[in-house]
């Protein structure tokens, strides 16, 4: 698959359907990325329901245009924030990850969606799909945060 720059080669056929992630290897637990960027989204959490709202408010490190950040293997010089999500601290933030997210989806016991580049064998087709941010996001550095709310946008059910 030479348009995905997470590289998917020589795994098991649906290994994700067959092993707890805790089991997964390093290669299993990335391919898991479906490319959408929406982890790199500035979220809204209510603090009174603790429901979290997505925004098209974009860290700053985050290229759109392939729904990738800019600086992944150093973004915490950038951001010290910046979560690395692991399936040991899964409990603790898959609630603020996309509802279409694959890590959140199968800690939920749910399938992934056909248009997941492991089902659909192309990184493409979770932009064809419109399940991506590519080329919709507002970088942080222009909205001031009094303004985010003003960014939400709507998650699939």
């Amino acid at each position: 698959m030479s348009d995905d720059p997470i590289d998917r080669s020589g795994l098991g056929k649906r290994f994700w359907e067959k092993k707890p992630l805790s089991k997964l290897t390093q290669q299993e637990w990335e391919a898991l990325c479906d490319g959408c960027g929406k982890c790199c989204l500035n979220k809204l959490e209510d603090e009174d329901t603790g429901e979290v709202a997505l925004t098209r408010v974009a860290c700053r490190l985050l290229d759109d245009s392939i729904c990738r950040c800019a600086q992944y293997d150093i973004r915490h010089q950038f951001i010290p924030e910046c979560i690395v999500l692991t399936p040991d601290n899964l409990d603790t933030h898959a609630y603020w990850m996309p509802q279409t997210c694959a890590y959140r989806l199968l800690w939920e016991g749910k399938p992934l969606y056909d248009w997941h580049p492991l089902i659909s064998g192309s990184a493409q087709s979770v932009h064809d799909a419109g399940v991506s941010v590519q080329d919709k996001t507002v970088s942080e550095f222009e909205v001031p945060l009094d303004e985010w709310e003003d960014y939400i946008i709507e998650e699939p059910s």
